[in-house]
């Protein structure tokens, strides 16, 4: 099946080979969050274990889990974490301006940090604003095509939600300097709920973003 990017809760899970890497998404629990699996030869990683164990540990099966990122703090991205990590032994890790709020925490994320999936390495971009640590993930396919698990700090048509104009311009501006400035429109990104964009579907309503402050 060609793969879209849109699941829905209960549903079936959408599966992408990019490169060497396997990506499963899936929609699980009451806010309709996206969980990935990315598997690179033998070794897989979770990112967000949102909600709904039992759903998550069906998909990791037998194969077993190594590593859980949680990309931020807020409890619909981590409502199965200590399920999942308890079932698999896997290790645990976040930004640790966003840990003390996370249940579970084994080693923690920064900005530059490389976390590999078998011989596929995921760099960590911290996006401030959304959560003071919320991170994304970035991916450099074979053929050099980026690909972004964006949490909750990029969405189609937009970025996420800020409280106040302070975290708005901090998002902001580390989305257009470490994202948009950086890279180009092919860029597929995958955000924690609903459909996948592109930079390049998304880069031309920046100035409305700004101007709207949301």
């Amino acid at each position: 099946m060609t793969y879209t990017g849109e699941v829905t809760r209960g549903g079936e899970p959408a599966v992408r080979t990019i490169g060497d890497l396997t990506m499963t998404k899936v929609s699980v629990g009451p806010t309709d969050n996206n969980a990935y699996l990315l598997a690179c030869g033998s070794s897989r990683l979770l990112i967000d274990a949102a909600n709904d164990a039992p759903t998550l540990l069906a998909l990791i099966g037998p194969a077993g889990l190594e590593t859980v990122v949680t990309t931020h703090r807020h409890g619909d991205h981590w409502q199965a974490l200590a399920e999942v990590v308890d079932a698999t032994g896997a290790a645990s890790l976040a930004h640790p301006d966003d840990a003390p709020a996370i249940p579970v925490v084994t080693g923690a994320l920064r900005e530059g940090d490389v976390v590999e999936v078998g011989g596929c390495p995921l760099e960590v971009l911290h996006v401030v604003g959304h959560t003071p640590g919320s991170i994304v993930l970035l991916y450099r396919d074979p053929a050099g095509t980026a690909h972004l698990w964006t949490g909750d700090s990029l969405f189609p048509g937009g970025p996420g939600r800020t409280t106040n104009p302070t975290d708005f311009n901090s998002i902001m501006t580390d989305l257009e300097a470490k994202i948009f400035g950086r890279l180009p429109d092919e860029t597929w990104f995958y955000p924690g709920h609903g459909n996948d964009s592109t930079l390049g579907k998304e880069r031309s309503a920046i100035p409305q973003w700004r101007a709207r402050g949301w």
